[in-house]
C-alpha cells in the first residue's frame, strides 16, 4: 500500500491491485509523417510525456505492477472503422491512407506501434482498439477482473480525448483512476490542462490527479521499507 499525494485529495493504493494502463503511446501519434501530423497537428508536443512514461513503466515493471498498453487502430480491411470516423476532418492522409509509416492507423503498419522508448516486454498485454476509449470493443474488462485490479494508474496520449474517454469509461465500470499528469500530452496545451481539471473537478468526478515524480517517490518508499 503506498500514500500518494494527488488532487482533489491524497489517495491510498495498493500496488498488488493496480495495473498501468498506458494509452496509445503509437508512431503514428507521436512521430512525423503519421495521423497526427495529417491532422495538421505539431506532433513533438506529445515528446514531453515520452520520459516521464519511460520512468514510470520502468519503475512498474520492478515493482511487478501489472503493466497494459493500448493501440488504436483498425484492421487491415477496415471494416471495423466506421465510415463516420474514417470520413471526419480534414486531415492530408486519412485513416487506411498509405504514408511513410505504412497505412495510416492499421493494425501490423509500422506507424500503428508503439514507440521503441516504451516498447512492451513480454507479458505485458497489448489492447488493439478501434475506439478512444480502452474498454470499446475490447478485452481489457477481463484481463483486469482477472487480475483482481481495482487502480488503474492512466498514461498516454491525448489527454483530452482517449485518456478521458478511457479514465471515463474505468470510472463507470468502478475502478479507481489515477491520472499521472506529466505522463500525459496533447496536441493543444491548453486541452491538457482542461482535461486535467475535468477528471479532479467536485472532488473527484472521475478520478485523481498526481505528478510521476509524487507516485516514484511513495513507491520508492514502499519498496525500500
Amino acid at each position: 500500500m503506498i500514500q500518494l499525494v494527488a488532487e482533489p485529495a491524497p489517495i491510498g493504493i495498493d500496488l498488488k491491485r493496480t495495473a498501468l494502463v498506458i494509452i496509445d503511446m503509437q508512431r503514428d501519434f507521436l512521430e512525423p509523417g503519421g495521423f497526427g501530423e495529417t491532422l495538421g497537428n505539431d506532433v513533438s508536443l506529445l515528446k514531453a510525456a515520452v520520459e516521464p512514461c519511460r520512468q514510470v513503466l520502468a519503475a512498474a515493471r520492478k515493482a511487478g505492477i501489472l503493466v497494459i498498453h493500448t493501440r488504436e487502430g483498425h484492421s487491415p480491411d477496415m471494416n471495423d472503422a466506421p465510415p463516420a470516423k474514417v470520413a471526419r476532418g480534414a486531415p492530408s492522409k486519412r485513416i487506411g491512407d498509405v504514408g511513410p509509416m505504412g497505412r495510416i492507423l492499421i493494425q501490423g503498419e509500422p506507424g500503428h506501434d508503439i514507440i521503441p522508448e516504451l516498447y512492451p516486454i513480454a507479458g505485458e498485454p497489448v489492447i488493439d482498439k478501434p475506439g478512444k476509449g480502452a474498454f470499446y470493443a475490447t478485452n481489457l474488462g477481463l484481463i483486469l477482473a482477472n487480475r483482481g485490479i481495482e487502480n488503474l494508474l492512466v498514461c498516454g496520449v491525448t489527454t483530452e480525448v482517449c485518456v478521458n474517454t478511457t479514465v471515463r469509461e474505468g470510472n463507470d465500470r468502478g475502478f479507481r483512476c489515477i491520472v499521472l499528469s506529466d505522463c500525459c500530452a496533447s496536441y493543444f496545451p491548453e486541452f491538457h490542462q482542461m482535461g486535467l481539471a475535468m477528471i479532479k473537478a467536485q472532488g473527484g468526478i472521475f478520478g485523481w490527479v498526481a505528478g510521476s515524480k509524487q507516485l516514484l517517490s511513495a513507491m520508492g518508499r514502499e519498496l525500500a521499507a
